[in-house]
């Protein structure tokens, strides 16, 4: 049950901060899929694409594959959620240990994760593909399935099990930033009992932000790749068959990238996709919190039961 409401929760903010940033996520898609040589580009940058859309009257094309990206979103946050919780509990139970430590935390995490990544990969691929299509010009789902190959339908999935190595990064960069600013407030205190042991909400607003955009940096040349790859086919249709075969596999699309864009090319998109993954993870963070704050405080938890067998007590 514990594991249940996590992943419920999870799921939740996920579905939400994925609707609330669709649009930037779109803009962002179709700039990353975009690989052209500098004279030939049709997106100088990300705000071309927004205006492509208005001056084309199709600025609800900028929600295209929302409904696929929801399902895939809410689907790979709840097996996420789910698999991680059921496994540090269990974890623990046969470890018989009372916390979990930092190296089988990430191992559990990237366990999870992996999971995840391999049940929804064709789900991924259908939204990538539907994103980068022309505005008003998007397949549904099913025809996205149907029309594809097994192996169309899991393009990317090597890059896609490399990049569960984001959150382990994230996680570490942020235990660093958190050890060395808590020694330093220590410090200042001048080791004052009452000096604080965590982090203020602020401040780790701040970190986990800082965190992530570290996380983002290193791995963002493998979700250009990523991009790259899921959107060859609604990208390169003018190219032969070998190109794009060709173009569908890493040392394809690296190739691409560097030929047309140079090294630079790697990083195309990074700021949009620093600012889409802080915001995306602020507000998801901000709704899980308050889907089960009561559920994480044992305060307010033994204060719903005192209640709850008053109540019983005068209805008796």
């Amino acid at each position: 049950m514990e594991s249940l409401v996590e992943a419920t929760s999870g799921a939740v903010g996920s579905l939400v901060s994925t609707t609330i940033l669709y649009p930037l996520d779109t803009c962002k898609t179709k700039y990353q899929a975009e690989n052209r040589a500098h004279h030939h580009k049709k997106y100088r940058n990300i705000s071309d694409v927004l205006w492509e859309a208005i001056s084309t009257r199709q600025v609800l094309s900028l929600y295209q594959g929302l409904g696929t990206k929801n399902f895939q979103s809410f689907i790979s946050q709840f097996i996420y959620f789910y698999g991680y919780s059921f496994m540090k509990r269990l974890y623990l139970r046969e470890s018989g240990a009372k916390s979990i430590g930092t190296r089988a935390n990430l191992i559990i995490a990237a366990a999870a994760g992996a999971c995840t990544v391999i049940v929804t990969q064709p789900l991924d691929t259908a939204s990538s593909k539907m994103q980068t299509s022309d505005f008003g010009k998007s397949k549904g789902l099913r025809k996205s399935l149907s029309e594809s190959s097994w192996s169309e339908l899991f393009d990317g999935l090597g890059i896609s099990l490399l990049l569960t190595a984001n959150p382990s990064i994230q996680y570490t960069a942020f235990d660093q930033l958190k050890q060395r600013l808590l020694k330093k407030k220590n410090r200042k205190n001048n080791g004052d009992v009452t000096a604080p042991e965590a982090l203020s909400a602020f401040s780790a607003f701040v970190l986990g932000a800082v965190s992530k955009c570290v996380a983002t940096c290193l791995t963002y040349p493998a979700i250009r790749c990523k991009v790259v790859i899921q959107s060859a086919e609604s990208d390169e249709n003018n190219d032969n068959n070998a190109r794009l075969k060709s173009r569908k596999t890493v040392s394809g699309a690296l190739h691409a990238i560097l030929e047309k864009e140079g090294l630079l090319g790697f990083f195309k998109g990074l700021q949009a996709q620093i600012l889409k993954t802080v915001l995306s993870s602020a507000l998801l963070l901000m709704i899980k919190r308050e889907d089960h704050k009561d559920y994480m405080d044992p305060n307010a938890c033994t204060k719903k039961v005192y209640v709850r067998k008053q109540n019983r007590l005068k209805s008796s």
